[in-house]
């Protein structure tokens, strides 16, 4: 099952769980490194997953896409549920802890690392492991755990200054703070380019002690799960290729808004698709 071809060099590389997410009809693939990665290389990126997953995962070959993974006996399971006063998350069967020495050596110099955690699952010193790159961060996964029964809870995060001043840009969601305005306080002066998503409301950025809203066009919403994670490999990508956070946000925000439209990771938009966008996104 572990079995890949020899590894070539990538201009993405994302660290985190590949999961099982489990939905009505069975399960899907789910997690940042998922919704991330497919992202990535709909924008043209060659693309490396280090994750972890059981042998009761099928990882599909995608184009573009190569997978390193670190065995283990089980794969990291969620369970969305969503009610008017917001989601309900449980998490079952983590797969394998994430080190540097599971980094393959042709990319640890990757012009983009993208460190994805979802479930405490990934070393935050690897913030500070790839000075040739720029890292950008996804780090709900560090700022929540699983009690007893699975039920996904947040927690405080003791390494964030640590962790966000190694990076180059930091993306999350107002619900990964659970809408605690202070908290988000705390983090700004860690962090070079801090990024907030607020789902329907679209994205606020901070940097260089500026402040700006990007607001999404109207959509039906079906399915939001991934959209954060479409963001967040947009905008790394986009800073990393103009190097000016605000065309990043703005061609992210529109790009992310597109995917709530559909459901499970059909809404990650093609490379068709953004081809034809960019007439109407970029200047």
């Amino acid at each position: 099952m572990f079995n890949y071809p020899a590894l070539e060099p990538v201009d993405y590389l994302l660290l985190g769980h590949i999961t099982k997410d489990i939905t009505p009809t069975g399960y899907s693939l789910g997690g940042t490194a998922t919704y991330s990665a497919l992202t990535a290389a709909a924008l043209g990126m060659r693309v490396g997953i280090v994750t972890s997953y059981g042998p009761d995962l099928e990882v599909p070959a995608r184009p573009n896409i190569q997978v390193s993974p670190v065995p283990a006996d089980t794969t990291t399971t969620f369970k969305n549920i969503y009610t008017p006063s917001g989601r309900i998350q449980y998490v079952h069967h983590p797969a394998a802890y994430l080190e540097l020495s599971a980094v393959p050596d042709i990319w640890r110099n990757a012009p983009i690392v993208h460190l994805g955690p979802i479930m405490q699952e990934v070393d935050p010193k690897l913030a500070r492991a790839f000075p040739n790159s720029l890292v950008g961060l996804t780090p709900q996964g560090w700022m929540r755990k699983a009690n007893g029964d699975g039920l996904v809870h947040y927690t405080d995060w003791p390494e964030a200054r640590y962790v966000l001043e190694g990076a180059q840009a930091v993306v999350f969601s107002i619900e990964d703070v659970q809408g605690d305005e202070s908290i988000v306080e705390e983090l700004i002066p860690s962090t070079r380019v801090l990024v907030v998503t607020e789902g329907s409301s679209g994205s606020r950025l901070y940097w260089n002690g500026d402040l700006r809203y990007f607001r999404v066009p109207p959509v039906e919403e079906i399915d939001p799960v991934g959209a954060g994670d479409i963001f967040a490999a947009t905008f790394f990508t986009r800073l990393q290729q103009t190097r000016d956070p605000w065309e990043a946000a703005r061609y992210a925000t529109q790009l992310a808004s597109i995917s709530v439209s559909r459901s499970g990771t059909s809404g990650i938009p093609t490379e068709e698709e953004i081809k034809a966008g960019l007439i109407t996104i970029l200047p």
